[in-house]
């Protein structure tokens, strides 16, 4: 049976959100002539929006709008924050490219060892699709990012993350069911996703979501980590995986070996 990785791109295959997106948001805000600026802590609250032109008009409502004395209607709203995205995507493609955001341990260890053993690999973002990509190309190399099965990114479905349709689209793309499915995530929004969808979860907490909600994961770790680098803090283990100081490929097939029901939340 062929297996299959799924991974979120944000907080899973780089740290992107703290010194990424939040700058890069901000920058698009004052280049528009919005005197808007996101904290660190204030951000970590927007990352409850999926999406980054949702977490945008969270701030830029119609009542905001008028009161500075622009359009409000829905046409104007939303060509405005489209026009905004998509530069807030290329300056944030820009830091990419320039190697600002790290790739988090043990990315490009797993990828190149599930690649080698034939396991499909894909990736499942709200981002938008470029700021996917940069992240891919810069964490693995564009020969290992071009190998991926499937990039689904953005406005590609109806309903973000924590609604399932992502995921659900992946596994009816990749053709692979859920028993045969692992996805990596970072977030309670992607734990909820994959759960809806049937799939199990390995968590990868990182600042902003470490104090959240983990129930659905059957996993949850510091980081995958490196033999010769970050170790892997195991921060609760609900499933067969027995993960030493970094996660192997073996420890997330055993994963896979977990009751679908493991890990879920209860009524």
């Amino acid at each position: 049976m062929t297996k299959a990785l799924i991974f979120d791109c944000d907080g899973v295959l780089a740290d992107t959100e703290r010194d990424g997106h939040r700058p890069a948001f901000n920058q698009t805000f004052r280049e528009f002539g919005f005197p808007i600026e996101w904290s660190e802590a204030e951000y970590g609250v927007k990352l409850q929006i999926a999406g980054g032109k949702e977490r945008m008009a969270s701030d830029l409502t119609p009542e905001y709008l008028r009161g500075r004395g622009l359009p409000d209607d829905e046409e104007s709203r939303t060509d405005l924050l489209a026009r905004m995205h998509k530069r807030k995507t290329a300056i944030y493609t820009e830091m990419v490219a320039a190697g600002k955001l790290p790739t988090r341990p043990g990315i490009r260890r797993i990828i190149t060892a599930a690649q080698d053993a034939g396991w499909a690999l894909a990736v499942c973002s709200t981002s938008a699709e470029p700021s996917v990509r940069a992240i891919l190309d810069q964490a693995i190399g564009p020969e290992r990012a071009a190998r991926f099965d499937l990039v689904l990114a953005g406005d590609v479905v109806p309903h973000k993350k924590p609604a399932p349709d992502i995921y659900l689209l992946a596994i009816e793309r990749l053709g692979i069911g859920p028993e045969g499915t692992l996805v990596i995530e970072d977030s309670r929004n992607g734990l909820l996703a994959a759960a809806g969808a049937g799939l199990r979860s390995v968590m990868t907490v990182n600042g902003y979501t470490e104090v959240e909600d983990n129930r659905e994961a059957i996993l949850v770790v510091s980081s995958l980590g490196d033999p010769d680098g970050e170790r892997t803090r195991v921060i609760v283990n609900r499933g067969p995986a027995q993960p030493g100081d970094h996660i192997t490929l073996a420890d997330l097939e055993r994963c896979m070996a977990a009751p679908v029901g493991a890990g879920r939340p209860t009524a």
